[in-house]
């Protein structure tokens, strides 16, 4: 019991440690500028961030552990939400299994006055904490995919517009990246165009984009452009084309949404907002029915 005590102790004496570390981190990051010319999605996350010292310490020591099958999903995982420039496997494994330690000390520094937490209550916080790194990056390449598919049709747009006034390819990008709105699609058309200065063809820094965003309706637009180049087709009908079938699509996601929003909202009818009406309602009855002496 005394072995139990003094690591559920020290457990906690580490979570508040990495708690201070990582407000003293926050307030280091918060006064320090940022680069102007970098893209959006090349920032390290906050968390890595702020405890990137004890990441680091994990990552040389789980480096070597990890499978290559673990790698090569991770790195994938990376690449999709546009932080494989600034964050690798090792780092994003061990910032994982930082998360489990600390929501674990957590867990036991909160528990510590009844005594030494039972072992199904740390299971489950180290669970929690090994997933909700994975689930932010999941929901960062969601957030990704979504703002691509809404800001994809004015860009084709300006890239149909550029090419139909005599712009080449190249020319087209710069001018949609200066004419774009900020977000995604935004930075990875940047991205495509930096590549393409380091002297990377054409087809590879299409292709890269393709295989960093994995959207359908951007692998339909690199891949007719690469054929329509390819056969001498004209782009600018190529890109009319495809702007014409984006806006479509974002038609029929709005009437879906639409469709999906009355199913969504039965829940949330039948548990919070029935029962308090029914209350509402039944309360003057059922006080009639007592002052009566009915329900005696």
């Amino acid at each position: 019991m005394n072995h139990w005590l003094m690591l559920a102790i020290t457990a906690s004496a580490g979570c508040v440690m990495l708690i201070v570390v990582l407000i003293g981190r926050i307030v280091h990051e918060s006064g320090s500028s940022r680069s102007a010319d970098r893209p959006s999605g090349s920032h390290t996350p906050l968390y890595w961030r702020a405890l990137s010292l004890p990441i680091a310490m994990l990552a040389s020591q789980f480096g070597p552990l990890l499978t290559a099958r673990t790698r090569l999903l991770a790195r994938e995982r990376i690449r999709q939400a546009d932080l494989d420039q600034v964050l690798s496997p090792e780092s994003y494994v061990s910032g994982r299994v930082l998360s489990a330690m600390c929501a674990c000390g957590a867990a036991a520094l909160l528990w510590s006055p009844r005594g030494l937490v039972p072992w199904w209550i740390a299971l489950g916080a180290i669970l929690l904490g090994y997933a909700l790194p994975a689930s932010w990056l999941r929901d960062r390449i969601e957030s990704r995919r979504r703002a691509v598919l809404r800001d994809l049709p004015f860009y084709l747009d300006v890239l149909t517009l550029s090419i139909e006034s005599g712009l080449n390819v190249a020319s087209a990008f710069v001018q949609a990246v200066d004419k774009g709105p900020m977000g995604p699609l935004r930075d990875e058309f940047g991205r495509m165009l930096r590549d393409l200065r380091t002297g990377r063809s054409r087809e590879e820094a299409l292709r890269a984009v393709a295989d960093r965003l994995q959207v359908p309706a951007v692998t339909s637009l690199v891949s007719a452009l690469l054929v329509a180049e390819k056969q001498g087709a004209s782009l600018g009908a190529v890109l009319r084309a495809q702007a014409e079938q984006r806006r479509n699509e974002r038609f029929m996601r709005a009437e879906k949404l639409a469709m999906e929003a009355p199913v969504k909202m039965l829940a949330p009818l039948l548990l919070f907002i029935f029962p308090c009406t029914f209350v509402v309602l039944l309360f003057p009855v059922v006080s009639r029915f007592i002052q009566e002496g009915w329900l005696n």
